[in-house]
C-alpha cells in the first residue's frame, strides 16, 4: 500500500453485496459494485489508486487486498448496499434487478485529507451521491462521474427504474470526464442516435463524455467523435464492463490521448469481459490484445 499521499484517483462508492441468479438457474454472491471493477482496473495498469468504500463494517481486505497499488480509506454507514439480479440470456444484457438496502449517502466531510488528480464518483443507486459531492470534488480537482448514481432510483418494493437528472444543467459544468451507456445517455437527452447525445451533453457542460454500447466505446471532446470495438472472445465477464472501462480510461487520459487511452481502455475491457471478476491481468496483457486484435 502507499506510504505517501498523493494519487491519480479516487474513487468514491461502495461495495456492494451482489446475490445474483444466472440465466442457467446458477445462483451465486459476490462483493460488487463500480469502486471494486473501477479500482483493480486502474491499479492493475500501474495508477496509484485511493477508495473510499462506505458500509456496515465489510471486509476491505478481502476485497482490495491483493492489489498493492490500492489504498482504501474506509467510512461507515449503519446499512450497506444489497442488490438481487436475475439474468435472463447468457450475455447478462437482459436482467432484472433490485436493490434490497442502500448506504447513507456519502457527505463531503468523508472525503479524505489526500492529494488525488481524479476524484471518481462511482455511486450505484440515485441517493448514494448527492449533487453536493460533485461540488466538492471539482473544488480538489478534476471530477469524474458515472451517471448511473444520478438516474437508477430505488422504488419502494426494490425495484429500480431511470429517471432523468434534474440538477443536470447546473452540475454537469463541473465536471471532467462523464460517463454513461446508451440507456443512460437517452434518459438524460431524449436522443438515441449515441453521437448526437454526446455532443448535447458536451453543451450542457460536460467536458469529455464516454458513452457505452455492447458493439463500441464512444468519447466526444466538443471536436471529435472517437470511437472503438469492444472484441471479447466471451462474455463471461461482462458484469463491470462499464466501470473497468471508463477507470481505464479516465486514469490513462492522465498522460495520453483520447485515440490512445480510448483504445488501451477498449482493449483492456474486452480481455476482461472474458473472465468473472475485475481485472486483474497486467498493462502488457492489454497491449498483447491490442496487438493481436485491433492492429
Amino acid at each position: 500500500m502507499s506510504s505517501d499521499m498523493s494519487y491519480d484517483t479516487l474513487i468514491i462508492g461502495q461495495v456492494c453485496r451482489d446475490h445474483n441468479t444466472d440465466y442457467d438457474g446458477a445462483v451465486f454472491q459476490m462483493p460488487g459494485g463500480a469502486v471494486l471493477y473501477s479500482g483493480h482496473a486502474a491499479a492493475a495498469i500501474g495508477h496509484r489508486v485511493a477508495v473510499l468504500p462506505k458500509g456496515a463494517g465489510s471486509d476491505y481486505t478481502s476485497v482490495f487486498g491483493g492489489q498493492p497499488n490500492i489504498t482504501v480509506y474506509p467510512v461507515y454507514s449503519p446499512s450497506d448496499t444489497e442488490m438481487t439480479s436475475v439474468f435472463f440470456t447468457a450475455d447478462r444484457e437482459r436482467r432484472d434487478s433490485r436493490c434490497a438496502g442502500m448506504i447513507e449517502p456519502y457527505r463531503p466531510e468523508e472525503i479524505p485529507a489526500i492529494d488525488a488528480r481524479l476524484y471518481h464518483l462511482a455511486g450505484l443507486v440515485k441517493g448514494d451521491i448527492g449533487d453536493d459531492m460533485i461540488a466538492a470534488c471539482a473544488s480538489r480537482g478534476d471530477t469524474a462521474v458515472d451517471v448511473q448514481c444520478l438516474l437508477r432510483c430505488r422504488e419502494p418494493d426494490g425495484s429500480l427504474v431511470f429517471r432523468d437528472w434534474a440538477e443536470k444543467r447546473e452540475f454537469l459544468p463541473l465536471i471532467r470526464f462523464l460517463k454513461t451507456d446508451a440507456a443512460e445517455a437517452s434518459v438524460l437527452t431524449g436522443l438515441t442516435d449515441r453521437a448526437a447525445a454526446a455532443k448535447t451533453l458536451y453543451d450542457w457542460g460536460a467536458k469529455e463524455i464516454m458513452i457505452t454500447h455492447n458493439s463500441e466505446v464512444l468519447v466526444y471532446d466538443g471536436e471529435t467523435v472517437y470511437t472503438q470495438p469492444l472484441r471479447p472472445r466471451s462474455l463471461a465477464g461482462r458484469t463491470g464492463r462499464g466501470d473497468t472501462c471508463f477507470s481505464a480510461y479516465i486514469t490513462e487520459r492522465l498522460t495520453r490521448d483520447i485515440p490512445s487511452a480510448l483504445l488501451f481502455a477498449a482493449a483492456l475491457v474486452s480481455l476482461k469481459m472474458e473472465t468473472p471478476g475485475p481485472f486483474t491481468g497486467t498493462r502488457r496483457d492489454a497491449e498483447n490484445y491490442i496487438n493481436e486484435f485491433y492492429n
